[in-house]
């Protein structure tokens, strides 16, 4: 979409406002509002704002940064008003000279993209978003409630999410997602919406503007849907699995093979994941909660391993009749896309330059002869640190400055006393 088209939408469709867009390095949504009349210094890139946003104030650096929108992801936002709408902009973080801001999520994704382009390699990404939809309280604050019970694929009247889930794939339909499926996941609360795979920078963009609009929507019904990757105990947790496929000069996708078994390609892309796995964990399960969703028995992943089968294997390789994908299956919803997507797409590649063995097909799933994922936010940065990769990939300034908060968070968790040390041990010691 060109400036003239936006502008013709605007007028035609009486917007308002404009949000400018774009994560901090952790993944949460940030924007700035304008209005239609400062359409001129937005296409400049001349809205401006303080670096230290970008890190969540982890940090002091106080260089001036911009936004650029991306003229490709304007979309006017269904659920405002219908007068005086609202629509809004992905924008790329550049610098006064208007060169891309090199510590920004977006553009360390787009870095990876150019560099695999270079080698003829371009990615479609597929990713499977769970979130779960809890009750607020009487202030509209949210809560761990939901009074239903159902189960993976569930209908109403069991489903009590039915409605809004309608309405959000409704809306997001409306915004130009292509929703492929949707439904109700395996714990009381939680839901599932897939929409169709799309290149790599495109899909990062999506799920960032997808959990936006759930959060709204869900609003709209008293609800709160959260990203939280383990909000409830003895239940499973919400995963966000990325089914990643590459592509070669020829157009032609690299891991299709003969027969279910994946080609070398496949097998070498994997290797590389799997290889870097406890390094880049600290970035696709980067909070303290995440590793409550990685532990056995709720068919999330726990071990370094790789199937065709196996629901609690890190990576699945899928075989259909259409195409092959790798399924990455231990990133969560609370990690922030763009270096999720950078960082596993780096390691593939990694894999297959090194041309790296992922070794046997656990085929039951165990794992028990494997490596194990870190069990924690302290020993996944600590991998972090141990593994260079993630490192080259970021960089020296990004990581460092990623690496603390997270040690931040780590400690600021041990500091609290919770609920389950006073029931466990207080009226015993």
């Amino acid at each position: 979409m060109n400036r003239a088209e936006i502008e013709r939408l605007i007028k035609e469709e009486d917007v308002e406002f404009i949000r400018l867009q774009f994560t901090d390095m952790f993944g949460n949504l940030k924007n700035l509002a304008v209005t239609p009349g400062q359409l001129d210094k937005v296409f400049q890139g001349r809205y401006g704002f303080e670096s230290s946003t970008l890190f969540n104030d982890v940090t002091n650096l106080d260089e001036k940064l911009y936004l650029r929108p991306d003229p490709d992801s304007f979309v006017i936002l269904p659920w405002r008003p219908q007068q005086g709408k609202v629509a809004k902009f992905i924008c790329d973080v550049v610098t006064e000279d208007g060169e891309l801001f090199n510590m920004a999520p977006r553009t360390i994704l787009k870095k990876v993209l150019d560099e695999a382009s270079k080698e003829g390699y371009s990615f479609t990404v597929d990713p499977e978003c769970e979130f779960f939809l809890f009750h607020t309280d009487d202030n509209g604050a949210p809560t761990v409630v939901t009074h239903e019970q159902a189960g993976y694929m569930d209908v109403g009247p069991v489903d009590f999410g039915e409605n809004a889930r309608r309405d959000m794939v409704l809306t997001l339909e409306e915004m130009g997602f292509e929703i492929e499926s949707s439904h109700h996941e395996k714990a009381p609360g939680q839901h599932e919406i897939d929409f169709k795979e799309a290149e790599a920078l495109q899909t990062a963009d999506a799920i960032v503007t997808f959990k936006f609009a759930v959060r709204s929507i869900a609003k709209r019904f008293g609800l709160y849907a959260t990203f939280m990757p383990k909000p409830s105990t003895g239940v499973a947790g919400s995963g966000m699995h990325l089914n990643i496929t590459m592509y070669g000069k020829d157009g032609k996708n690299m891991f299709r093979g003969e027969g279910k078994e994946p080609n070398e390609n496949a097998r070498y892309f994997m290797a590389g994941i799997m290889n870097h796995a406890k390094g880049i964990a600290a970035i696709t399960n980067p909070i303290v909660n995440s590793y409550k969703r990685l532990v056995s028995g709720f068919q999330a992943p726990k071990f370094i391993n790789w199937s065709t089968n196996g629901e609690e294997s890190l990576i699945k390789y899928n075989k259909n009749f259409d195409d092959a994908g790798i399924e990455v299956r231990f990133p969560d919803p609370s990690a922030n896309p763009y270096l999720a997507i950078a960082l596993l797409i780096s390691a593939g590649i990694d894999g297959i330059k090194n041309k790296m063995d992922p070794g046997d097909e656990d085929r039951n799933g165990a794992g028990k002869r494997h490596q194990a994922l870190p069990e924690n936010l302290k020993d996944a940065v600590t991998d972090m640190k141990k593994d260079p990769f993630a490192r080259g990939i970021l960089g020296d300034e990004f990581t460092d400055i990623y690496m603390k908060a997270k040690r931040e968070e780590w400690n600021d968790y041990m500091d609290r006393v919770s609920d389950w040390e006073i029931n466990r041990y207080l009226g015993r010691m």
